[in-house]
C-alpha cells in the first residue's frame, strides 16, 4: 500500500478512537456525577444545629489564669495591684515579675510573689480569685509580670508605674457599659485604645454590668477588655447595678404586718473579690469610696448608692488637705440629671456644696444613659437641676454612656453639649495648667471637646470654637513670625548687597 495512504488511514483511525472515548466519558459522567468535597457543601436544612454551650461552660475557670486586671490599692508611683481567677484545682498560684528590659534579659532578675487567694462561689460555680499588691516599685518604670501555678503560665504582660511628681498624662472615661457587653460594648473599649494608645488608665463611672451577681456578665465584661485590663490599670466606682436588692415584709405573731415592704441592697460580692482598690475611705465603704493621687491630680471615687451624708464629711476632709493641682471626682448618680424624669436631690444636696467649696475641676458620672456636659456651674442654692446656669466659675459636670442601652434626653439650658442614642468614650489629657477633654463616638469621631485652663484661683473654659480660634491665632502668630524672619533675612541680604556694591566702586 502506498505509504501516504497508510499514514492517512492511521490518522483517521486515531481521531475516530479519540472521539469515541470522549462520548463514553460524557455518558459515564451523566450516570455517575462527580462527588464534591463535604467541606464545600452547604448544610442541608435538615442538619442539626450545634448544641449551645451553657453559661457555666462558656465562663468556666481553668488552670490558666483569666479575668486579669490591674488596679491600685496604694501609691500608683510605687505599687501595682494585680487580680486574676483560676479554677479551684490550682494549688500554687504565683506572680512572677521583673523590671522590663529591651529584650528577655529580665528573666535573670525575676522575682516571685504569692497571692492572697479567695474561694468564691458565683451563680455559675466555684473559682479561686488571687490578688497581689506589688510594692516597693520604682516611679516611671516599666515592669513585666506573668501569672501561673509554677508550671502553666500566662504570657508576660507589661505595665508602667506613675511618676512621683506632676507630669502630663491621659486616661479614658467610660459611662455605663452594663448591657450586651460581648456584642456591643467590646468594640467601644477596643476602639478607644486606637484613639489613645498611650493612656495611663481607664475610669469606669459605675454600672459595669446589669446584674451584679451574674458571673456570665462579669465574664463578658472581662473578655471585652481582655489583655487591655492586664496592661492598663482601672479606676472603678460602683453603680446601682453593682448592688443586689431584695425586699421583705415585716411579720408578727398574727401574720404579715400591714407595713410596706422594706427594700434592702448590698454591694455584689464580685466587687471586692475581683477589684483590689484603696481602703482609705470611710469605714464600711472600703474599695468603693476612696481617693488616688496620680501625677498632680487627686481622683476621688464616691459611692452614690448608700451613706451619702457620711461620705460628705469624709469628702470635705480629704479635699481640705488636697495638695494636688487638679481634682476630679467620679460617682454614678448625676448631680444634675440629663435624662427625662430622673433626679438625685439627696446626692446634690449633700455633695455639691462641698464640690463648690473646694473648687473641684471635673465630675465624671453615669447612670442616665445619655450624654451631657455642662459649662462652669456653681450650686447657687437651687433645688432642681433644671434651674442651673453656666457661669465664669465652678465645676464641669459630665454624664456619659458607653454601652448600647439608651434613655431619652431632657434638653436643659445648662447643657453645653448633649446627645442621646450614642455610645461614647472620653479621652482626657492633663498637662500642667491645661485639662483637655474629648468625647468620641464608637466610630472614633469627635463629638464634644473642651479645655480647662488654670488662671490663678479659677478655671477658664474654652469651648470648641474657642479652641479653633486659639489654634488659628497661634497659626497666625507663627506665620507672622516666619514672615518677620524672612523679611529680616531679605533686609540683611539687601544691606550686604549694597555694601558689596560700594566696596566694588
Amino acid at each position: 500500500m502506498n505509504p501516504t495512504i497508510r499514514r492517512s488511514i492511521g490518522i483517521i483511525s486515531s481521531l475516530l478512537l479519540g472521539i469515541g472515548g470522549l462520548f463514553a466519558l460524557q455518558a459515564a459522567n451523566t450516570e455517575n456525577p462527580p462527588q464534591t468535597d463535604d467541606r464545600e457543601r452547604l448544610p442541608s436544612p435538615q442538619q442539626a444545629a450545634p448544641a449551645k454551650l451553657s453559661d457555666a461552660e462558656q465562663h468556666r475557670p481553668g488552670i490558666l489564669p483569666d479575668r486579669v486586671i490591674l488596679t491600685w490599692q496604694t501609691d500608683p508611683s510605687r505599687s501595682q495591684a494585680v487580680t486574676w481567677r483560676t479554677d479551684v484545682s490550682v494549688q500554687s498560684p504565683q506572680l512572677q515579675f521583673a523590671e522590663a528590659t529591651p529584650n528577655k534579659s529580665f528573666l535573670k532578675a525575676v522575682q516571685t510573689r504569692l497571692p492572697t487567694s479567695t474561694r468564691f462561689t458565683s451563680d455559675l460555680g466555684e473559682a479561686l480569685y488571687h490578688s497581689v499588691n506589688l510594692v516597693g516599685l520604682k516611679p516611671s518604670t516599666k515592669y513585666v509580670y506573668r501569672l501561673g501555678d509554677g508550671v502553666h503560665f500566662t504570657e508576660w504582660y507589661q505595665f508602667q508605674t506613675a511618676s512621683d511628681k506632676p507630669e502630663p498624662f491621659r486616661f479614658i472615661y467610660f459611662g455605663d457599659a452594663q448591657n450586651e457587653l460581648k456584642d456591643h460594648w467590646s468594640r467601644v473599649i477596643r476602639q478607644s485604645i486606637f484613639d489613645a494608645p498611650n493612656v495611663r488608665f481607664f475610669l469606669h463611672a459605675g454600672d459595669l454590668i446589669d446584674y451584679g451577681t451574674s458571673d456570665r456578665q462579669w465574664g463578658e465584661w472581662f473578655r471585652a477588655g481582655a489583655w487591655l485590663n492586664a496592661t492598663i490599670p482601672s479606676i472603678v466606682t460602683p453603680g446601682n447595678h453593682e448592688y443586689t436588692g431584695s425586699s421583705k415584709r415585716f411579720t408578727t405573731a398574727d401574720g404579715p404586718s400591714w407595713l410596706p415592704r422594706i427594700r434592702t441592697s448590698r454591694l455584689t460580692p464580685h466587687w471586692r473579690t475581683q477589684f483590689a482598690l484603696p481602703e482609705n475611705g470611710p469605714l464600711g465603704l472600703e474599695e468603693t469610696t476612696y481617693f488616688i493621687d496620680y501625677q498632680g491630680v487627686r481622683f476621688v471615687s464616691l459611692n452614690s448608692n448608700e451613706r451619702i451624708e457620711e461620705q460628705a464629711q469624709w469628702l470635705d476632709q480629704i479635699l481640705q488637705s488636697n495638695p494636688m493641682r487638679w481634682t476630679i471626682l467620679t460617682f454614678h448618680h448625676p448631680i444634675i440629671s440629663p435624662a427625662k424624669a430622673r433626679d438625685n436631690p439627696k446626692v446634690r444636696a449633700a455633695w455639691q456644696p462641698i464640690i463648690d467649696k473646694h473648687r473641684v475641676d471635673l465630675v465624671l458620672q453615669g447612670h442616665d444613659h445619655t450624654y451631657s456636659r455642662s459649662g462652669l456651674i456653681l450650686s447657687q442654692n437651687v433645688a432642681s437641676g433644671a434651674q442651673y446656669r453656666n457661669g465664669d466659675r465652678g465645676t464641669v459636670y459630665c454624664v456619659s454612656v458607653s454601652g448600647p442601652k439608651m434613655y431619652a434626653l431632657n434638653v436643659q439650658p445648662w447643657m453645653q453639649s448633649s446627645a442621646e442614642g450614642k455610645q461614647l468614650y472620653q479621652v482626657i489629657s492633663i498637662d500642667g495648667d491645661r485639662l483637655h477633654y474629648e468625647a468620641k463616638t464608637i466610630l472614633g469621631e469627635t463629638y464634644d471637646v473642651f479645655e480647662l485652663r488654670k488662671s490663678g484661683d479659677r478655671n477658664v473654659l474654652l469651648e470648641r470654637e474657642d479652641l479653633l480660634a486659639d489654634v488659628a491665632k497661634k497659626e497666625s502668630e507663627r506665620n507672622r513670625a516666619i514672615a518677620a524672619v524672612g523679611l529680616l533675612f531679605a533686609l540683611v541680604g539687601i544691606a550686604f548687597g549694597i555694601s558689596q556694591t560700594r566696596r566694588g566702586t
